[in-house]
């Protein structure tokens, strides 16, 4: 593990970790970035947020460096947006890349190889999208990998273990499936897992505690918002349900995690927007629930984190 700590005192810029929760809907889209300091959990609002008010949008992250934010749509039927935000993690300074999205899409995945590349998968356009977009984070140029998602699938959600290999779980096709797609970050190649997820489910979220498992949790099974949680292990990709949900069945929550120590599902619909933030320790995968959660409640943000080990 590099602490992100030790990278700000190698490049000579002070970087502190935290994660950060931008965008999303409270009725409509908003372009609000909430930051959380590692390891208290304490809240703040960034004075410049999101280019413009955004949902449904997705979130990668260059530990002690930089995060993104990409894709989206400014309403509930669109026009979706190719947007790339791009946020220093030394000062919270935004930029907007160049270079975009390879499509305009909404309800994407995201997979961070921090150090290397962030990827944004699937999504909606017209229509459900397989494609693949890779952020090389040297110089944010963008490629689109020759192998998509294995079935084109919107408001699926995504997850990393740094280094080896990125994860996209669930989402609709014209049906809500339990798919597992897993690219090797070696050479970008896919594979399916054989087991995927406990129950069909869309709108969900995912993050992950690089180098023991990923998680991904919430969504719609087509009846009701689930609070199911489930737990991949990367050393051999084996699935478990923990004992333990979110505190409630939320839909369109989103995620991030300080690999080490903790992973976070913050806002999302139960029932009504919330402020949620459910926060689940890795020693034991124990949920507390942080005392100071959203500045506002809302559905359909994007989340990253600057974490303290990579």
């Amino acid at each position: 593990m590099v602490s992100t700590w030790l990278n700000g005192l190698v490049s000579g810029t002070a970087v502190s970790p935290a994660g950060y929760f931008g965008g999303g809907s409270t009725g409509s889209p908003v372009a609000t970035v909430d930051r959380f300091a590692f390891p208290l959990d304490s809240r703040t609002t960034l004075g410049t947020g999101l280019t413009a008010g955004l949902q449904w949008l997705a979130g990668v992250a260059n530990s002690g460096a930089a995060g993104y934010f990409g894709g989206g749509t400014v309403g509930w039927s669109g026009p979706t947006a190719a947007t790339v935000d791009k946020f220093a993690f030394a000062d919270d300074t935004r930029s907007t890349l160049g270079t975009g999205l390879s499509v305009a899409r909404a309800y994407s995945a995201s997979m961070s190889n921090s150090g290397t590349a962030g990827y944004f998968a699937g999504g909606r356009t017209t229509g459900y999208v397989t494609t693949v977009d890779k952020f090389a984070f040297a110089d944010d140029s963008r490629t689109t990998l020759g192998t998509g998602i294995s079935t084109a699938t919107y408001a699926l959600a995504g997850m990393a273990n740094s280094g080896t290999a990125g994860y996209t779980g669930g989402g609709y096709t014209g049906s809500r499936v339990t798919t597992v797609d897993k690219f090797a970050f070696s050479d970008d190649g896919r594979t399916t897992l054989g087991t995927g997820l406990s129950d069909g489910r869309n709108v969900l979220a995912g993050m992950a505690n690089s180098g023991t498992a990923g998680y991904f949790a919430g969504g719609y099974n087509g009846s009701s918002s689930v609070t199911t949680v489930d737990k991949f292990a990367f050393s051999d990709d084996g699935r478990t349900v923990l004992g333990t949900g979110l505190s409630a069945g939320r839909n369109s929550p989103c995620g991030m995690a300080n690999t080490g120590t903790a992973g976070y599902f913050g806002g999302g619909d139960d029932s009504g927007l919330t402020t949620t933030v459910d926060k689940f320790a890795f020693a034991d995968d124990s949920r507390t629930t942080l005392g100071t959660g959203l500045s506002s409640a809302r559905e359909g943000c994007g989340g990253f984190a600057n974490e303290t080990e990579i």
